[in-house]
């Protein structure tokens, strides 16, 4: 089972933290993604981080902003989100998978989390 966490409201500029947490399975054979949903729009990929080598990758709209991160002895996932925009204004959620390739594709996921809502004011 997946959480996600620390959604909240914030000016732009600001910056949150956003926690995957996962209870009941092997959380460090997992690769972990994060994607969002603002309204009206497709779920969109953010990024990835595999549970073999721990190679990360961001879509190009978050490169240099935000920070994925794992720690496996407390079965969490961060995600840093820096210089927020209002345009990240979605929800957001987190994925896990036993596979290391096409992270980017939400077909590639075996389990979803509840998602946690993030709004950056102008």
């Amino acid at each position: 089972q997946l959480q996600a966490s620390g959604g909240g409201l914030v000016q732009t500029g600001g910056s949150l933290r956003l926690s995957c947490a996962a209870s009941g399975r092997p959380f460090s054979s997992y690769s972990i993604g994060w994607f969002r949903q603002a309204p009206g729009e497709e779920r969109e990929f953010v990024t990835s981080i595999r549970w073999s080598d721990g190679i990360t990758d961001y879509a190009d709209f978050v490169k240099g902003r935000f920070t994925i991160s794992r720690d496996n002895a407390k079965n969490t996932v961060y995600l840093q989100m820096d210089s927020l925009k209002p345009e990240d204004t979605a929800i957001y959620c987190c994925a896990a998978t036993t596979r290391t390739w096409r992270l980017q594709q939400e077909e590639a996921y075996d389990f979803w989390g509840q998602g946690t809502q993030v709004t950056v004011s102008s």
